[in-house]
């Protein structure tokens, strides 16, 4: 199935990975108490943060993230991805995402999946200052000739 302007969209993918992710998050928020932020979750299973769930929980959650790509990619094969052509621009984008994070109190699965369906205005705020970032972001990287 193609979208008209979106040759390479994948819906039917989309809506299985949304699913997923949202009953993921119901879990976690359900069995555990907790939010599934994906960024503070890394940053307790790697002894950045000292509050938030479980260390051992967290770690789980994490390897769980990276076997569930591994189980993907052995069961359909690769996914194509395209990354800047740039190291530098593309080191520089994950200091600024990670810095981000941890200014904003989350990231967009903190946030945008699990702060916006409690309603959180917190949550709401950011996510909205999120897809604002990143429009502006793609606007003026492709008026630079900077897209790929």
């Amino acid at each position: 199935m193609t979208l008209p302007g979106f040759p390479d969209a994948q819906p039917l993918e989309g809506l299985v990975g949304g699913v997923l992710i949202g009953i993921s998050a119901a879990i976690m928020l359900l069995g555990a108490g907790r939010i599934a932020g994906v960024s503070g979750l890394l940053a307790r299973a790697t002894g950045i943060a000292d509050s938030g769930p479980p260390w051992i929980m967290a770690l789980n959650f994490i390897i769980g993230l990276v076997l569930g790509g591994l189980v993907y990619a052995l069961a359909f094969g690769p996914v194509a991805v395209s990354y800047s052509p740039s190291l530098i621009l593309l080191a520089a984008a994950g200091l600024f995402v990670g810095f981000g994070t941890r200014m904003g109190s989350g990231c967009t699965s903190g946030h945008g999946v699990c702060g916006m369906s409690r309603l959180s205005r917190r949550s709401i705020t950011a996510t909205l200052a999120f897809m604002v970032s990143g429009i502006v972001t793609v606007a003026v990287a492709n008026a630079l000739g900077w897209g790929w």
